[in-house]
């Protein structure tokens, strides 16, 4: 199996199924001297894990982080950095049914034909499971992130039909962890609550959209042909589980506006080249210009719910069939981690292929903001 490596210079291999002894990873490129903070990984991960919440799936995982190498005295050695996280809290016994039969919307009959052959536990190397080794990946690369200062930040901004109505500027930020949808809007999240209530005991599910921005991001990261920096972050967030739609900036608005309200016009401001606004949504030719970058990035509905779908087995018998198991009614809260863990594999990656790094007696700093 191809395809389990992201990123160029900073690069991130994993591996492992979700009903297999323990997912894993192996981080590559990181610079030498990065301080770790274990509580910082740890946290990040307890933001994703499963049972955090009534409206997730009730698997309990402690999602425990151990790091076997490249790290030394607290600090990034420059070697791979290669680490596990136990499964603990399989119950295989809730997929025995599901090993001659293919699961509407999931990838076992694309794995099967193939392969020719599965892991029909929980969705093996499909499942949504393998995104915690990207957490890990993703808390490392925010800590090299703190010398630039770059802050990421995702939220969930729809669910269903109903989404937030405020523009960015007007959200509070700081209130997204103390909301249980990861919504900083109140009144919508108290709705998409209750929305996630009804379908859950319906035996349903239902999609929705997180929205990340990435403030404070050097000028000049990206390449202009084939490594535009919005098509590697449009790569990175398809690569999520579930994710049907990326868009950046003013995305498909922008198909209805004139090129005289969209163009972001240029002015000085503290001496500084700098735009009037920021419909392009911080990257203009494939190459941050120095304002926020910000997407939306959309999740599908789980496709695992309780109520009777028809199907076939692998004799090619239609069949009937309801699914059983522990799943999320909607994946869009527990996504947000694993959004802004990618969002800053791919700023780092490009931080390292400009070579904005330069090692000092004392550890990595920048050299200066191009």
């Amino acid at each position: 199996m191809a395809g389990n490596t992201f990123g160029k210079v900073f690069t991130l291999t994993s591996f492992g199924e979700s009903h297999g002894a323990a997912i894993g990873g192996i981080i590559d490129g990181c610079p030498a001297a990065i301080k770790i903070d274990l509580n910082f990984i740890q946290s990040e991960l307890d933001r994703r894990k499963p049972g955090q919440s009534k409206i997730t799936t009730p698997r309990k995982e402690d999602d425990k982080v151990t790091f076997l190498s490249g790290i030394f005295e607290g600090k990034t050695t420059g070697t791979p950095i290669g680490f596990i996280i136990k499964n603990k809290d399989q119950q295989s016994k809730d997929y025995q049914h599901l090993k001659d039969l293919y699961r509407p919307s999931h990838a076992d009959f694309t794995y099967d034909k193939k392969y020719k052959v599965r892991d029909y536990r929980g969705g093996g190397r499909a499942s949504a499971r393998e995104t915690a080794t990207r957490v890990v990946a993703g808390a490392i690369a925010n800590l090299v992130l703190r010398d630039f200062n770059v802050d990421i930040t995702a939220f969930v901004s729809q669910i269903g039909p109903i989404s937030i109505e405020n523009e960015l500027n007007d959200l509070t930020l700081e209130s997204i962890e103390k909301s249980m949808l990861r919504c900083p809007d109140e009144e919508a999240s108290l709705k998409m609550l209750k929305y996630i209530e009804q379908l859950k005991e319906e035996g349903d599910s239902t999609g929705g959209i997180v929205t990340c921005m990435i403030e404070d991001c050097p000028i000049g990261l990206g390449e202009p042909v084939f490594d535009k920096l919005q098509a590697d972050l449009g790569k990175a967030m398809l690569s999520i589980n579930a994710v049907k739609g990326f868009e950046f900036g003013y995305g498909f608005e922008s198909t209805t506006m004139k090129g005289s309200e969209l163009n972001d016009e240029f002015e000085i401001k503290n001496k500084k080249v700098v735009t009037k606004t920021n419909f392009s949504g911080g990257i203009q030719g494939g190459i941050s210009n120095g304002s926020t970058i910000y997407f939306n990035v959309a999740f599908k509905p789980v496709a695992t719910i309780k109520k009777q779908q028809n199907t076939v087995n692998k004799s090619g018998k239609e069949i009937d069939f309801k699914a059983i198991g522990r799943h999320d009614p909607c994946v869009a809260p527990r996504a947000v981690p694993i959004v802004e863990s990618m969002a800053a594999l791919v700023i780092v990656d490009h931080l390292l292929r400009n070579n904005l790094y330069q090692k000092t007696s004392k550890n990595l700093s920048p050299i200066n903001k191009i």
